[in-house]
């Protein structure tokens, strides 16, 4: 079996999900690449090494440059704030790394562009990580629309929505709260949340045309847990947006993190000509399906629980009738980057195709600010 070798920056809540699906990809799916956990990076060094002893990694650095530098390298998995995707992946693409990164691309489009270029230019394989494309009913929800069961796009809308920041003591910045902070997230939902719909619509639905768009920071000022100065807080603490997808179909979007009693709720549905589909993350491995063609007498909404062999990933996993969760989109991935190696196909979506999505939330937070349509 062929090895590769990972480095990982970071260690928080993705660098855990990404571990895990290292970890136990090799166990559920007949691959010729294993990944070895080779070294984590991260400024405080207890911590990374904390990191490294539960999970695995056999060495830590404390400076992802000196990462980069280590021949028993072969791929850099960016797990970081936003801010410093760019200037790693850039790097570790010039020494020829393969890379995975964490969601979104970049701060904005032109520096996602230039993230793109070095990619293409260094010739390495790449990824990044917007994982509900991984989840079966959602992978099943994109075989269903590219056989034509749903006929003709008129409808599809999506939410993302959360609770976690309306109290006014959350702060803005530090480890657990760089999403508050515009210098690191660069964007608020819109980047965080809005993101994932947007990559999944833009894989089931094709290409956003324009957007209009408005978006609202209820919270005008927050402490920066790091300095302890209250700062006026720059990111969107909640986003709307419709759109023209160049099918011809309408797009609806929301996203908060407002919305008290939703934790993570993301649900999507898809209203064509013959047929209807919706998901919710809360119940993950049910699609909901309505086909008008069925006999009036037992026309419906039916709720297809994705578990059989013959559905997406499932056959990898247990018998029929029991359930996966959410760490499994992340092992899925996994899965494919490495199935990817031996095939020479992309894994996607690749820089370049996240980039696609980089440029719909650039165009929806100008939308918002200038109130205006913009072109996508």
């Amino acid at each position: 079996m062929k090895t590769l070798n990972i480095g990982m920056v970071g260690y928080g809540f993705m660098g855990r999900t990404h571990s895990n699906g290292y970890s136990q990809a090799n166990h559920f799916f007949d691959l010729e690449y294993k990944p070895v956990l080779k070294a984590v990076c991260a400024r405080n060094k207890d911590k990374a090494q904390a990191f490294a002893d539960q999970w695995g990694y056999e060495s830590v650095e404390t400076d992802w440059k000196e990462l980069l530098k280590r021949d028993d390298i072969d791929a850099i998995d960016i797990c970081t704030p936003n801010n410093l995707h760019a200037e790693i992946a850039i790097a570790a693409a010039e020494a020829g790394k393969m890379v995975l990164c964490e969601k979104p691309l970049s701060m904005d489009t032109a520096e996602g562009i230039k993230m793109c270029e070095a990619i293409e230019k260094a010739g390495v394989k790449n990824t990044v990580w917007y994982n509900y494309r991984r989840v079966p009913a959602v992978t099943l929800a994109k075989q269903l629309i590219d056989e034509g069961r749903l006929g003709k796009i008129y409808h599809y809308r999506a939410n993302f929505l959360q609770d976690w920041t309306i109290s006014e003591d959350v702060p803005q910045g530090g480890a657990a709260t760089w999403r508050l902070d515009a210098d690191a997230a660069g964007s608020g939902v819109t980047g965080d949340l809005l993101a994932h719909c947007i990559d999944t619509a833009l894989w089931l639905n094709g290409e956003i045309s324009d957007v209009s768009a408005v978006t609202e920071t209820f919270v005008k000022q927050r402490t920066h847990a790091e300095t302890g100065e209250k700062k006026e807080v720059k990111i969107d603490d909640a986003c709307a947006f419709h759109c023209h997808f160049k099918n011809g179909s309408l797009g609806l979007f929301e996203s908060t993190r407002y919305a008290r009693g939703h934790k993570a709720l993301y649900t999507l549905e898809i209203n064509g000509q013959n047929a209807s589909i919706r998901w919710d993350l809360h119940d993950l491995h049910r699609l909901e399906y309505f086909d008008h063609g069925d006999d009036s007498i037992v026309r419906g909404w039916r709720s297809v629980h994705i578990s059989d062999g013959d559905q997406p990933y499932m056959g990898n996993w247990w018998v029929p009738g029991l359930n996966i969760g959410y760490e499994h989109t992340f092992i899925h991935q996994v899965a494919d980057f490495l199935k990817s190696l031996e095939t020479g196909e992309p894994c996607e979506p690749t820089f370049r195709t996240a980039l696609e999505t980089q440029k719909v939330c650039d165009a929806v937070l100008s939308s918002a600010q200038e109130r205006a349509w913009k072109n996508v």
